[in-house]
């Protein structure tokens, strides 16, 4: 793994502290519950500071379908687009293909991301052929944008 920078170290740091977090949609309290947009909810807590805006609600299902990318948008609104992703930057997936971009995580190491879901817990996952198919879209922390 190649050595991180501090602010990225301290953003893949903050992700791993939530490990085993159990799933609770819509949540965002670490070691009590969490969903995939929760645990990046905290990380940003934890690194960035307070939230800029309450998170409207919204459904659970991968499946949803429509025309407005709610994820890509506050990621565009709130972080920084990069094409090249590298540990502590978020990463958004689209797990149907009609359907919207629905999971986001954030990228550990080069092979590796922290996210959680349902029936499960936060855990550390390998960007499997899988998970790679189904990635759309990467962001960059303001904190990391601005140290490098």
């Amino acid at each position: 793994m190649v050595e991180l920078f501090s602010e990225r170290r301290r953003i893949v740091d903050s992700a791993r502290s939530w490990l085993g977090t159990p799933y609770k949609h819509q949540a965002s309290c670490k070691s009590v519950g969490c969903d995939c947009l929760g645990l990046v909810r905290g990380v940003w807590r934890e690194t960035q500071g307070a939230e800029p805006e309450p998170v409207p609600a919204y459904t659970s299902t991968w499946a949803e379908t429509g025309n407005v990318e709610n994820l890509i948008g506050l990621g565009e609104k709130y972080f920084v687009e990069t094409e090249n992703p590298r540990a502590g930057d978020i990463i958004i997936f689209r797990m149907r293909r009609n359907g919207i971009a629905k999971h986001v995580g954030v990228l550990s190491d080069d092979s590796k991301f922290i996210h959680a879901y349902d029936n499960a817990c936060v855990v550390e996952t390998w960007m499997s052929k899988f998970w790679s198919k189904c990635f759309v879209s990467s962001f960059v922390f303001p904190s990391v944008f601005e140290s490098e």
